[in-house]
């Protein structure tokens, strides 16, 4: 037979309930907010290109994004990440943008001094971000450069004459109107596979429109916030379309970069910091 619940004990098991629902939201708050932000993930994706020249076959290229280099992230964390991209061994490295924080005490050379530490067959290369134009763009393009990173604005290099030929072709942030796209590709053959590196994945729609094989982005965090069954409640402009992972758009792939910080409020769950290895394979046909 059941026995009958007590005024007293019905009060002390909703009172147990509701302790236990707040150590588990306290719980919860403190991993979002010290452990996941600070657990590295590494994404290994294999991209199919049918421009590629056959002699790359192959390619890997590490991406980071996203840095925010101020409260929440500094030296020490960037150096983690740094070391973590050079044990894949990757033959290009970009990263797309947004070194630092607006707001933070992001002038401090020493801090951004980890991305030295960067090497790769066919070079480090950057463009910046809304942030780094929000704070001083020539300040962090030129510290950057400092590190023996090669920072594109509305520019290109050859990274390769097999076959067609390959190309990275960098874009200045969008979220600033300093986007050059045609400018960027003058001098760059149609008919050549072509990577693009802008900050801001939403452009896909754009790159799209020029033949561009592969964009490859941040900007959004993935949301930094991700819940099941419904994804991330809030995304920036220009990162609401294509926020995360690989997608395509038309005929062109986009990659998004969860990126390494954080901005405010400083919490990811669900969608930990992110070091990409893309390994670029010549699809037949």
């Amino acid at each position: 037979m059941e026995k009958k619940l007590t005024r007293r004990a019905f009060l002390r098991r909703v009172l147990a309930t509701g302790l236990g629902l707040g150590l588990a939201g306290v719980g919860c708050g403190s991993y979002a907010r010290l452990l996941e932000p600070r657990w590295l993930d590494v994404e290994e994706v294999t991209v199919p290109l049918a421009r590629l020249p056959q002699s790359l076959d192959g390619l890997t290229v590490g991406l980071l994004s996203d840095l925010h280099l101020g409260p929440y992230l500094g030296a020490p964390e960037l150096a983690q990440a740094v070391e973590t991209v050079q044990q894949l061994h990757p033959q290009l490295v970009v990263i797309s943008g947004d070194f630092v924080s607006r707001g933070s005490e992001w002038q401090r050379a020493e801090a951004l001094s980890p991305l030295a530490a960067l090497q790769a067959p066919f070079g480090v290369f950057a463009v910046l971000g809304n942030h780094d134009h929000w704070t001083d763009a020539a300040w962090v393009g030129a510290t950057v450069q400092g590190q023996g990173i090669t920072v594109l604005s509305n520019s290109a290099r050859r990274l390769s004459d097999a076959g067609q030929g390959l190309w990275l072709v960098g874009v200045d942030s969008i979220w600033v109107g300093a986007e050059d796209l045609p400018r960027a590709l003058a001098g760059v053959p149609d008919s050549a596979c072509k990577l693009l590196l802008v900050h801001e994945p939403d452009f896909a729609d754009k790159a799209a429109r020029w033949a561009i094989d592969l964009q490859l982005s941040g900007h959004s965090h993935g949301g930094q916030v991700r819940l099941p069954l419904l994804g991330a409640p809030l995304l920036p402009l220009w990162g609401q379309k294509y926020p995360i992972g690989l997608q395509r758009a038309g005929d062109t792939w986009v990659y998004t970069n969860r990126g390494l910080g954080v901005i405010d409020p400083p919490l990811r769950f669900n969608c930990r910091p992110e070091v990409t290895l893309l390994t670029l394979r010549r699809a037949s046909g």
